[in-house]
This record gives structure tokens, sequence and C-alpha cells, in this order.
């Protein structure tokens, strides 16, 4: 009988969302844990509304996990218009608060919603408590809420919760006896490091046996990461957590077309230096491949099968998957 590898993605955003999109065509067995500090657009507003947990990210994963008609799909990513009484939110987002209230919890409700929409992985936040994520830039000026930190254009020292967040219990766990943990790309500051700031969760990661990657992001993010090389990023991992958390790093470091990169260039926003050197005197595998894509939309992204592929075949040892 095949036992599956079990993948634990850590993550938020939108970057988590194609992680998963390539890895759920795997046979591997995969739970995400979603970030809650979201305070922005939609989710900050049901937040202070229901003094609720942000719904977005959690619409975004479902929706990449899900195994249903596209038109189902966009049916819950569809955004009423901003004009409207509903206020530019997504259907999704309604559809898990309304989940929530009929449930009682964040957890029952994508619980509820995973069988819905055919979902084979399994989905927790990264702690139910209603946190605020905070930030101290490096002239001491702190700024309060997720979605204002990248406003103020200083570099930032540190991100932390206003009040202590705990975790959902059984996650701990699962990250303890995963065999692959990934740090999935996406907003350095606002979408990963708030996971390593939950009560427990960086002592489980560097407990545990799996192997451990950090997915570097392509290009720098605006009021968080630039000038930020690759080693920068992993050094802010690393004072958010503990030295020797990840083992290995993904990068790209093939050419992406002119005309997308003088567009992200004329924004004021530059490609991610790779610093082999330093990341290899920080004890890193560094492993580079071609994962980037440019989308419909002229955004470069890393494109969800190649990365899939590559994390596929980092999966060690696949003989002891079998009896």
């Amino acid at each position: 009988m095949r036992k599956k590898p079990g993948i634990v993605v850590l993550g938020g955003g939108s970057g988590i969302s194609v992680l998963l999109r390539g890895l759920k065509h795997l046979p591997v067995d995969i739970t995400t844990i979603v970030t809650v500090a979201d305070s922005g657009g939609s989710s900050g507003v049901l937040r202070k509304e229901f003094s609720c947990l942000p719904p977005g990210d959690f619409r975004n994963v479902i929706a990449a996990l899900s195994e249903v008609e596209p038109l189902m799909e966009e049916m819950f990513q569809y955004r009423f218009q901003k004009d409207t009484f509903l206020g530019g939110h997504p259907l999704g987002n309604l559809i898990i608060m309304a989940m929530t209230e009929l449930t009682g919890n964040l957890q029952e409700a994508i619980d509820s919603l995973r069988k819905l929409f055919h979902i084979k992985a399994h989905i927790f936040p990264a702690s139910l408590d209603n946190v605020t994520l905070a930030a101290k830039k490096t002239d001491g000026t702190v700024v309060i809420g997720e979605s204002n930190i990248p406003e103020l254009r200083k570099r930032i020292e540190k991100v932390y919760y206003t009040t202590e967040a705990f975790p959902v219990a059984k996650t701990l766990d699962i990250v303890k006896k995963a065999d692959l943990i990934i740090l999935g790309m996406g907003s350095l500051y606002t979408s990963l490091l708030p996971h390593l700031l939950v009560k427990g969760v960086s002592e489980a990661i560097f407990q545990s046996k799996a192997k451990k990657i950090y997915i570097c992001n392509a290009m720098e993010q605006p009021g968080e990461t630039e000038q930020y090389s690759a080693s920068a990023h992993v050094k802010a991992i690393y004072q958010h957590s503990q030295e020797g958390l990840i083992d290995t790093i993904l990068v790209d470091s093939h050419s992406i077309p002119k005309k997308e990169m003088k567009r992200y260039e004329e924004a004021g926003v530059s490609r991610v230096r790779i610093d082999v050197p330093k990341l290899e005197e920080l004890g890193l595998e560094v492993i580079d491949r071609n994962m980037i894509e440019v989308d419909k939309e002229g955004m470069i992204r890393h494109h969800p099968y190649r990365l899939a592929a590559v994390i596929y075949s980092l999966i060690e040892h696949w003989e002891r998957f079998y009896d």
C-alpha cells in the first residue's frame, strides 16, 4: 500500500494559492496553514464589522485546491462592483462568513467548504485568535495593521502581534510529523513571517525531521523588501524564528522578458538578487530552476506546475512511502 508523503505549506496571499494550484495534482498529502493577519480590502471591512478572522486568504486557498467545475470556482471568486451595497466583496468571502456563523467557528466552516468543493487537502488557520499585526520600522516608527505596513515606505526592523497568538491544537503535531515543510513565496513580512510569530510554530518546524524549503520571491515588494537580496529574505526569517530553520531555498535566475521587467522597473520594483555565496554561508542548499512566468495580466509569477515539479523532485527516499 502506498503512503503519501506529507507536505505542510505555510503562507498567505496570492503566493500560497499559486503553489497549491500545482501541488494538488501530486500524489501527496497536503496540509496548508493560512495566515490570519490580513486587515485590508474586503477582509478588513468584514473583520471590523463582525470581529472575525479575515476570510480572503482562505477564499483563495479553497479556490486553488477545489476540484469542482470551473464555473463554480469562478462564482466563488466573483467580486461585486464597488459602487453596490455589497461594496466590492467577493462572493466567497461572504460564503465563508455565512458558513462561520452557521457552524460556530472558522475551522468548522473551512472543513464544511472542503467537502463542498471536493478538496482533499487539509486547511487550517494559523491561529483562531483575532490578532493584529504590527511593524517596527528601522527609524523607530510603529505601524499597526497588516495592510498599513507596506504603505509607509521605510525599512522594516521587525513585525509582531499586538497580542499573543496560539496555534490550532493539531497543527503543531502535523508540522512535526511532516516529510516536507514549505515556506511559500509571497509577502515576506505580512504573509509569511506572521506564521513564525504564532506560539510554538518556529519550534515545531525546527524540531521536525522534514526537509524545510523556502521559495524565494522573484521580485522585490514595495514597502517590505526593497533592495532585499535572497539572503536578506532568509535573515529576516531567522530574525523572527531561529537560525537554521530552513535548509533549502528555491530560486530562479532565468531571464525575464525586457518588456515586463521595464514596466516593473518604472514602478520602482527590481528583481530579487540571488546572492548564492551568502546563501551558502548560511548553510543553505540553493536550487535554481526555471519556475517563473509572465501571466495574462503581465505580472511576474511562479508557474504553478513548474514549481510543483521542482518540489516533487525534492521528496527524498520515495521507497519509504511503500510497504
